[in-house]
């Protein structure tokens, strides 16, 4: 993991991944011996070229050689991909797996490189070691996935994401849209570690804001291997420290975990995952000291299994069937004030290519997930950013009528954000429920008063109650404590089965 951080930024075209996969296969338990069997090798290559795997040097040369020589063994199609960084030669190799969707791809990746420094074998020989053995746990039961898998391990990531930034840049465009999800692993197996994945919805409110739409999904799938083996999670932000940041950069949704870094446990960490509290996750994070010693083998081995439980659960999922959606980029019937309710003076719900407007940072986003329009609430800007914003109370807006299929499950998916300035309360509001024979509130954001910047997020939910029913969707927003600054946004409104 490298140690500069960077300001990684999003775009909001998105390619969603299936919001609950169906039928896939029973992942496996990777075996820790076989995981620490490629960490003694990666620590033996660095031991013999000078103490490290570092980019342009021999050991790192000799890594790649050692990870593509296994999957060209267990029969994966692989490359060798050079580039250029500081004068010297860099490499990523690229392993594809035969089979599955060539129009829906799956990658896994970690970076392969070490620090001049030493061996790297937490940074990241943890991460490189695990997804190996997964890729070869995929040869040897012949798995069939439904979307096509690629595994790759990046080089010169130390230095600045050079090989994922590299190979992203050199994608056609097309290739990039095939792509529907990356799932990186950097540093698995920390001495001191916490069990954090990847923040995709956004849900802990801090620092970059949500992945592209998908990324909620890939984090749940991690969080539900670590439920189910009694371990909780937390959050970690998408903050451009690892090789997911040339993926999101261009929409595509990641996801992935991490032990942490040179960051320093807390009491409260310490309590939730054990360890040592005041001390770093990493005490060896980018010095010498990186080598097998360094390893925990408990976290390596529950990552290692957390890292096949994503790939067999997201790869052989069979896609869900889309019952409805809309995009916004035609009028399909919603209404605006549905019940003649409606208290809001300016701001009412519209479908349209909204208009960027800031005040103390982004309040309505003038780029919308997918398309040129949105759902949002007053699309103009005005000469301020109040002049078009929600005033003066409630603002609804009702789908047509929607009849859904009476088996399941079914899954209501959306985009959605609410953004406020700081004279804003808890009386503010963005709501959307699903009405059928009885009503059901799905989602419901309440205002603070503090400043809260627009920036996409994803929501799910069931709709298996409503199997078999005709339904419409309703949402509210509200601006019912005076004269505060309001604005909320919808886009990608889909329900599948």
């Amino acid at each position: 993991m490298k140690l500069r951080i960077a300001t990684v930024i999003a775009l909001s075209l998105a390619i969603v991944l299936p919001g609950t996969p169906a039928r896939a296969a029973a992942a496996p338990n990777l075996s820790l011996a076989n995981v620490k069997n490629h960490l003694s090798q990666l620590q033996s290559i660095a031991t013999a070229n000078g103490g490290n795997r570092a980019h342009g040097r021999p050991g790192y040369l000799a890594s790649a050689n050692y990870v593509r020589g296994q999957l060209d063994a267990a029969g994966f199609t692989t490359t060798l991909q050079s580039f250029t960084y500081n004068g010297a030669t860099g490499y990523n190799v690229i392993a594809d797996w035969p089979g599955g969707d060539p129009n829906d791809i799956l990658m896994v990746g970690a970076h392969l490189d070490s620090v001049a420094a030493g061996p790297g074998i937490n940074d990241n020989g943890s991460g490189s070691a695990a997804i190996l053995e997964t890729a070869l746990e995929v040869s040897r039961q012949s798995l069939q996935p439904a979307k096509h898998l690629r595994f790759a391990w990046w080089g010169a990531e130390e230095l600045g994401l050079r090989g994922s930034q590299f190979y992203v840049n050199n994608l056609p465009a097309a290739d990039r849209a095939r792509i529907k999800g990356y799932l990186n692993f950097d540093m698995v197996g920390s001495p001191n570690p916490g069990y954090f994945v990847y923040d995709g919805d956004n849900s802990d409110g801090t620092g970059s804001g949500p992945g592209p739409a998908g990324s909620a999904q890939l984090e749940k799938v991690i969080q539900d291997y670590f439920t189910s083996i009694g371990v909780p999670t937390r959050g970690t932000d998408f903050d451009g420290r690892s090789d997911y940041g040339p993926f999101i950069a261009v929409g595509i949704p990641a996801g992935g975990t991490f032990t942490g870094a040179e960051g320093i446990k807390s009491s409260a960490q310490a309590t939730l995952w054990g360890g040592t509290a005041g001390q770093a996750f990493d005490v060896c994070y980018h010095r010498s000291c990186d080598t097998m010693s360094n390893i925990n083998d408990t976290a390596l081995d529950r990552n290692a299994d957390a890292i096949a439980y994503a790939v067999w659960t997201v790869a052989t999922a069979v896609p869900p069937v889309v019952v409805w959606q809309d995009t916004f980029e035609t009028a399909t019937g919603w209404t605006v004030n549905p019940s003649g309710t409606d208290t809001a003076t300016t701001g009412q719900w519209e479908r349209g290519d909204p208009e960027a407007t800031t005040s103390s940072g982004a309040k309505q986003l003038g780029t919308t997930v997918s398309g040129s329009n949105d759902l949002v609430t007053g699309r103009l800007a005005g000469a301020s950013a109040g002049d078009y914003d929600l005033d003066g109370g409630v603002t609804s807006i009702q789908s047509p009528p929607i009849t859904l299929p009476s088996t399941g499950p079914l899954n209501l998916s959306l985009s959605w954000y609410l953004a406020h300035g700081s004279n804003a309360s808890s009386a503010d509001y963005f709501r959307v429920r699903v009405v059928g024979t009885t009503t059901t509130t799905v989602l419901n954001q309440t205002g603070a008063a503090a400043n809260r910047n627009g920036a996409w997020a994803t929501a799910t939910a069931s709709l298996n109650a409503f199997a078999g029913q005709t339904v419409r969707i309703l949402i509210d927003a509200a601006d019912a404590s005076g004269a505060s600054l309001v604005e909320a946004g919808v886009d990608d409104v889909k329900i599948t089965r």
